[in-house]
């Protein structure tokens, strides 16, 4: 009689809010700078996210889209959706993902401080960002520059960027769309004391500081109607700081769960991709957020951070921290990868070589054509 191993419970189905999805496995959202010069995504986008779905996927979050067409892309080559050709390029890229058997969600993001595409960024301060601009990502290099503080209007425009791109994504056929509040970008500067130091109603305290964000989702949600999937992206870590938590921990944490879940958020995902699952899952005192935000706020929560790695991905799910697991760069190269997971071979690790002929799906794909290549030769 032939056994079988027991199914890994990253392959069991679920499902977000409405959304029944094949199994437990997440393509995190990656800046892959593929678009054309003015934000439309190409052919080979649409090729790159269906092999995703072919792979086994059961959820895809497509790439963080700008929101408006001022001061909101953070990148040269970064896909948008403020006109009609953006929308077009992306129901190409959400047609191909569905007729391969896959679900796919769209990111919107404002760069605010750390935009590296535009003359003279907008924040919810004029704070300097720390750190440095990141190499591949347009001709900008160095330290980033001070921004100018939004005014009320601004803030205004803001929230209809974000509104207007969810409409036009629900237009181009996706399941979805993810706001993102985390890794630095705007409305995480708006979450952070240091780079939001502005009064009420929008600075302050952290139910005035997540206000934003808070206020973005239940307009979507108004905009696009309950059938519509809207969640939202959350982090501790920055890019240009990946020590940083959140000064007031579980406190900190209930305060901003509670307000996204209040505001009709459909799920909540924490990146944590910067230093690991472990690091940036948990506060310094080692409580863990995933769990914490799942029992406080009863949605369900998509974890992230190193959790390609099976034995941990089951771990995070048998202890009930996660609903589902976000994978980042390790899906870059295993597109496969909850296929391998089911059939048991292994994953690939992966490399930083990948990025060797640039950060886009070209420089990928030049640099797997390589590889095959001198695999090729050594055989």
């Amino acid at each position: 009689m032939t056994t079988h191993p027991p199914l890994h419970p990253a392959l069991r189905p679920g499902a977000l809010q409405h959304l029944q999805l094949a199994n437990r496995y997440v393509v995190a959202p990656m800046s892959r700078a593929s678009a054309t010069d003015d934000g439309i995504p190409t052919e080979a986008m649409a090729r790159y996210y269906a092999g995703f779905a072919t792979g086994g996927f059961g959820l895809i979050i497509a790439e963080g889209a700008y929101t408006d067409l001022c001061h909101a892309q953070a990148y040269g080559n970064q896909p948008g959706l403020c006109t009609d050709a953006q929308e077009a390029g992306w129901q190409g890229v959400t047609d191909a993902v569905h007729r391969a058997g896959g679900r796919i969600i769209l990111q919107l993001i404002h760069a605010g401080a750390v935009s590296q595409a535009v003359d003279v960024p907008h924040a919810p301060s004029a704070v300097r960002p720390t750190g440095k601009m990141l190499d591949g990502y347009g001709p900008n290099r160095g330290p980033y520059g001070t921004p100018r503080e939004l005014s009320g209007q601004d803030i205004h425009d803001i929230k209809a960027g974000f509104v207007q791109a969810a409409v036009r994504a629900q237009s181009a056929g996706f399941d979805g769309v993810e706001v993102h509040c985390a890794n630095g970008y705007l409305l995480d500067q708006f979450l952070t004391p240091e780079t939001n130091l502005r009064d009420a109603p929008y600075g302050g305290s952290v139910e005035n500081r997540i206000r934003l964000t808070a206020e973005i989702i239940t307009d979507i949600r108004a905009a696009t109607g309950g059938h519509f999937l809207t969640g939202v992206r959350v982090s501790q870590a920055k890019a240009t700081q990946p020590d940083y938590f959140w000064h007031g921990g579980l406190e900190d944490a209930e305060r901003i769960f509670t307000a996204v879940a209040e505001a009709g958020a459909g799920f909540i995902h924490l990146a944590s991709e910067t230093k690991g699952y472990a690091y940036h899952s948990s506060t310094p005192g080692g409580e863990n957020l995933c769990h914490f935000a799942r029992v406080t706020t009863g949605l369900p929560v998509i974890a992230n951070g190193g959790l390609q790695d099976p034995d941990l991905a089951r771990d995070v799910l048998n202890r009930g921290e996660a609903d589902f697991l976000a994978i980042g760069k390790a899906a870059m190269n295993n597109p496969d990868l909850p296929d391998r997971i089911a059939r048991g071979r292994p994953v690939e690790t992966f490399t930083y070589d990948l990025f060797s002929h640039g950060v886009s799906i070209e420089g990928q794909a030049k640099w797997q054509a390589v590889r095959s290549r001198i695999t090729a030769v050594g055989a």
